[in-house]
């Protein structure tokens, strides 16, 4: 259970190749860098009385321990695995094993681009999923935690 004062705490996981946002292929992720979509961020969550802290890592060992520190830490969890979204098991069993709700978000519509983009090993065991809304889905995602935290 999360300490009273992490309560409203969210963690903004960001998976491999995100911090390339901005420069990677930006006809699909968009041209903002992950600090614009963090500074985009900032408002929503202090309209909701949160605080984003805000973590991205190429390594999924490093996403695993965020996850599991979330446990304790967070009140809620926006995950954006990135290409580990299709690949990992071990970050699937992460989340299965926290109490905070996780949301999963992606930029992009995966299930509209190549095939093996169209299986999460994360979704089945993510409370919400947030796709294809480009940077947009983040202020989603926080608007998503918000509720799912007063109203549980």
């Amino acid at each position: 259970m999360p300490s009273s004062q992490a309560a409203q705490t969210v963690f903004v996981l960001n998976g491999p190749n995100l911090n390339m946002l901005g420069v990677r292929e930006p006809s699909v992720y968009g041209s903002k860098t992950l600090a614009d979509l963090e500074a985009g961020c900032a408002p929503v969550a202090q309209e909701h009385g949160l605080a984003l802290i805000w973590h991205q890592s190429n390594h999924e060992g490093q996403l695993i321990d965020w996850l599991h520190h979330a446990h304790t830490a967070a009140a809620a969890v926006i995950l954006n695995p990135g290409g580990l979204t299709h690949t990992s098991v071990a970050l699937r069993d992460a989340v299965s094993a926290i109490a905070p709700p996780v949301i999963e978000l992606h930029l992009s519509n995966t299930a509209a681009r190549e095939a093996f983009r169209h299986h999460s090993y994360v979704s089945p065991v993510a409370r919400g999923i947030i796709t294809g809304f480009g940077p947009a889905g983040y202020a989603l995602a926080v608007h998503a935690v918000a509720s799912l935290l007063r109203n549980p």
